[in-house]
Order: structure tokens, then sequence, then C-alpha cells
């Protein structure tokens, strides 16, 4: 009876946990990103990955049950199949980012709440799953200084001030189910919304009294998405197999709101903003829309059961359709790919905590949407990351704490562009357990 209240408390803990981030990333506006690359199209696109995959270096798509721990795979719905107990996964990350540009460089810290996810087997071939997590962040503030002016006298310098804020934020509801003994397709039905928030002000330096100049433009997003999966796995031996897959996103429309105000205001001796002098322009609620694009992921893995899994996934996105009220972003085409693996020296293990952990390792490389100075922004990545065993009360109850590291640059300090190092930490904290089942007593 006491064995059957501590398993119940820490259930309700968990709950209760899951609940207070849910009202936390509903309740909260913060910027969670530091980068100009995220001024482009949406912002910088998150991926719905889990830090168990992202330390793999994001493959996903032929990623099944590797083990009799259960995963939520929801990049791929189809691997949903494989859950046969309910599973509670909840995350955080934190980035260090360095900017450089020629001799100049800057860093910069962020942290935000990243994931709550959960998932919930329905028959014993399909489960359920349903979360939140970022889609999209943006977060940027840099200026460019000019001179203007015809002669000496009439020169002035001016700072042209961009700033954004925002993204956009993924609740989802999927389901997956296998057919027969190796095939299983899966679909997640999304609702994505949150604010992209973006501006330019033009300001003249060490002129008081001069009348300085903003334009804010603010996107109110929300809407449906789908997105689908496939898998297929070949049984090599009793205890290795090979699965392929494949997962993609539709093309949506999304309903967006549109704001804009065009003010004038003054500085004082010190430099502090004060109260708008004049609004020139302002519109609110304009109904628009936002047009996602198609994007594929293939994949496959190699894996032997509770022991090792090596993969490799390819992806391209169709980001050059991407328009925002009615108005295309000129982003180019993106493609990418990542490979990466997951080994456990032994699962079983007593004695020997070591033996028991997930070693994980992966590399990923993509040629993002933006373009700048006529040549391709690319980015690339080394992924390292922990599955850590925690304690469990019971046989059908399993705790872990995943986590991931991300080391990576995308662009590069020459030609004038700008080079972006980073160092992405996620930890996530994960239970799978026997939930909703009659208990009996003798």
């Amino acid at each position: 009876m006491k064995l059957l209240y501590d398993k119940m408390n820490h259930k309700l803990r968990y709950i209760y946990l899951a609940f207070l981030l849910l009202i936390g990333s509903a309740a909260v506006a913060q910027i969670t990103v530091q980068s100009p690359y995220s001024k482009f199209g949406i912002g910088n696109i998150q991926g719905s990955l889990l830090p168990q995959l992202r330390s793999m270096g994001g493959i996903s798509a032929g990623v099944f049950k590797t083990s009799y721990i259960n995963n939520i795979n929801m990049q791929n719905p189809a691997s949903y199949a494989g859950i046969n107990l309910t599973t509670l996964d909840i995350g955080m990350s934190g980035s260090f980012t360095q900017l450089k540009s020629g001799s100049l460089s800057e860093n910069s810290f962020n942290s935000s709440l990243s994931h709550v996810a959960m998932a919930f087997p329905i028959s014993l071939k399909s489960a359920l799953s349903v979360g939140i997590l970022p889609y999209s962040e943006l977060g940027y503030n840099f200026k460019n200084t000019m001179s203007v002016g015809t002669t000496t006298d009439n020169t002035k310098t001016v700072d042209y001030i961009y700033a954004g804020e925002g993204g956009l934020s993924k609740a989802y509801l999927g389901y997956g189910i296998q057919f027969g003994d190796h095939f299983r397709v899966g679909a997640n039905l999304e609702y994505l919304f949150g604010n992209l928030i973006q501006s330019r002000s033009t300001e003249y330096v060490n002129e008081v009294g001069a009348i300085n100049s903003r334009n804010q433009v603010k996107n109110s997003v929300y809407g449906l998405n789908f997105s689908y999966g496939v898998q297929y796995d070949f049984r090599l031996d009793n205890k290795t197999a090979l699965v392929i897959g494949y997962s993609g996103s539709s093309s949506s429309n999304l309903n967006s709101e549109r704001s804009q105000y065009i003010t004038q205001y003054l500085k004082n001796s010190v430099g502090e903003e004060l109260t708008a002098l004049d609004t020139l322009e302002f519109s609110e609620g304009a109904k628009t829309k936002l047009k996602l694009p198609l994007i594929h992921n293939f994949g496959f893995t190699v894996q032997r059961d509770n022991k090792w899994v090596v993969g490799a996934d390819y992806r391209m996105g169709k980001w050059s359709g991407l328009s925002i009220a009615g108005v295309n972003q000129n982003l180019q085409d993106t493609y990418g790919f990542s490979v990466g693996g997951q080994f456990t020296p032994d699962i079983t293990a007593i004695n020997g905590y070591f033996k028991r952990v997930d070693y994980r390792l992966g590399f990923a490389y993509d040629k993002t949407y933006i373009q700048m100075n006529n040549q391709d922004v690319k980015q690339m990545a080394i992924t390292f990351g922990l599955g850590l065993p925690l304690s469990s009360y019971a046989r059908s109850s399993f705790y872990k704490m995943n986590v991931s590291a991300e080391l990576g640059r995308r662009g590069k300090a020459s030609n004038g562009l700008l080079q972006e190092q980073y160092l992405n930490l996620r930890l996530g904290f994960m239970l799978n357990d026997k939930w909703f089942q009659r208990f009996k007593f003798d």
C-alpha cells in the first residue's frame, strides 16, 4: 500500500510540474535568442527534437524504439506506435553565443523552457502524444552607423537600429499506429501561434533635439499545420534491425493579424528615449496570411536492441515559397544532413552505473534559407550527449535525465559577413510508467 502511495505521489509531482511549465511558457514573454540571422523569415527554426535526438546530430526519420525505455520522437509521429508506457518529457535549454564580424565580437547567453511532451499507449500497437515546444525563435538588436549629408557642414551621423523579438510556438496532438509486424504510420495536428515583432529606428547621434523615427511591424500568427511520417523495419537477425523512415510537414496558410506603428520621438542629453512626439501611421489587426513551406525528411537507422543505434537523415525545405502578408521573403530553399548514433554498454547491469548510461554523438550540416552578399549562409555542428538513468520505485517505472550539447557555427566572418559560434545545452527529464491501470489486492 505504501508503494502504491509513493508511486501516485511521484506521478502527481510530474503532472504538477508539467502544468507549471505550460503556464509559464504561455504567460512569460522572453527573448530566448540573440542572433542577427533570426531577422530573416520567421526566425531561427528549432525543429521538433528532444535532447536525446539532438545529441545524435538530429537524426529522427528512422528512429524507432531502441530499447525497452520509451522516447517521444514527434519529428516522425509513426514512431509513436512503439510507445507502451505512459511517457512524460520536460526540458529546458540554454545557449552561449559569440558573434564575430571582422575584428569585432560580442558574447551573449539566453535560456528558456524548451518543451513539455507526453505520450500514452492506446493499444498494443498504437499511441497518442501531446505537447508544446518552440517552432521558431526571433531575437536580435544591432545597428548600422552611417554619415548622411552633401557637405561637411550638413553631414550628420545616423544610427539605423534593427530590433526583433518573439517567435512561434507549436502545440501538437499526434497519433501513430503499426500495421502488421513492420509498417507504421502517424500524423500530428499542430497549432502554431506567437508574435513576430520587428522594428527599424533612425536616430541622429549627438544631436539633442533631433527628431528620430521608428517603424515597428507586429505579426500575430495562429493557425493549423500538419506533419506526418511512415516507418518500415527489416529484421537483420533476432536482435538487429534496419529501419527506414520518412517524415514531412505540409505547406499551410496560417492566419496573421498585422499591426504597424510609425512614430517620432526625442532623446535627452544622456541618450534616454522620451515619450513619442507623434504617430505618423497606425494600423492594427489587418487580416493577412503566412504561408509555410513543404518540408521533407528521409532517413534510416541500424540498431541492435538495447545496445546501439547508428543512422543518418537527409532533409530539404521549400523555403523560397515563404510569404508573409502576401510578400515573398526572398529566402532560399534549404537542404541538410545529419549522422549520429547511441551506444549503451550494458543496459541491464546491476553493478557499474556508467554501463547503463547512453552515450550519444552526432554531426549536422545545413544550407540555411539565408543568402547574404550572394553567398549562402551555411551551418554545421558537432553534437554529443548522455542518457543518465535515475532511480525508480517499481519495475514498470523508469526515470532518465537526458543531456545534450551542440557546438556549432553559422556563417563566416569574411567578405563582410557575420559568423555566429554557439554552444547549445539542453536538459530533459523523462518518466516512463504504467498509468491508468487497475490494481488488484489479495
